[in-house]
């Protein structure tokens, strides 16, 4: 497999399960993935929430883990990366206020690298203005932003993904099997499956 370095814009209350499942298994698989925070440098720690879907007419919000940074964001060379993943959960709406934030999202988008984004990452990607002309998913509450950003805004189930060119995007951590999946895809990552060896032998047999 030809590993790949990405990079993950995280910041405090980012969704709990949005930062840790993709940081774990896009690593899994053999990718290298620095994750970054403003103002943050690696052994930095930000706060993640967990948000849940418990019948309520938005998602609830708890406390989430401390999540270790492995990168200092002063540092970040785009050009240095092959594609870019964008967590969702509230650290979105104060990280788009960033210039550099939104400098190094646009590179991806120019240079066509692969862009994972989910629920509330979607916000970053608006203000960032890579989105006009696009269609994506997003947490339905981000959809305005969306539409008012010149995007194609798509209604999908929870666990549902979409693809537009480089970028796959769902509407929250539910979606994760078929997000990481998609972006797997993009990313030129193929996983086969092989049978034991013992399975093997019976079937020739």
């Amino acid at each position: 497999m030809n590993a790949k370095r990405i990079l993950m814009l995280v910041g405090d209350y980012g969704e709990d399960y949005e930062i840790m499942v993709p940081f774990q298994a896009l690593q899994m698989v053999g990718h290298r993935v620095d994750a970054v925070c403003p103002q943050r440098k690696a052994g930095d720690r930000v706060r993640t929430a967990v948000h849940d879907f418990e019948g309520d007419q938005t998602y609830s919000e708890k406390r989430g883990h401390d999540f270790t940074l492995n990168a200092d964001f002063d540092a970040v060379r785009p050009e240095d990366y092959d594609a870019l993943v964008v967590p969702g959960g509230r650290a979105p709406e104060y990280l788009r206020l960033n210039p550099r934030v939104l400098e190094i999202t646009r590179h991806f988008f120019t240079k066509r690298k692969p862009v994972a984004a989910i629920c509330h990452g979607l916000q970053i990607l608006a203000a960032a203005g890579v989105l006009r002309g696009r269609s994506c998913t997003a947490y339905p509450a981000v959809g305005p932003e969306v539409t008012e950003a010149g995007g194609a805004y798509q209604d999908l189930a929870v666990d549902a993904a979409h693809i537009d060119g480089n970028l796959v995007s769902a509407p929250a951590w539910p979606a994760h099997p078929q997000w990481l999946a998609r972006f797997l895809e993009l990313l030129g990552t193929r996983i086969v499956h092989e049978a034991p060896a013992g399975d093997r032998h019976r079937a020739r047999a």
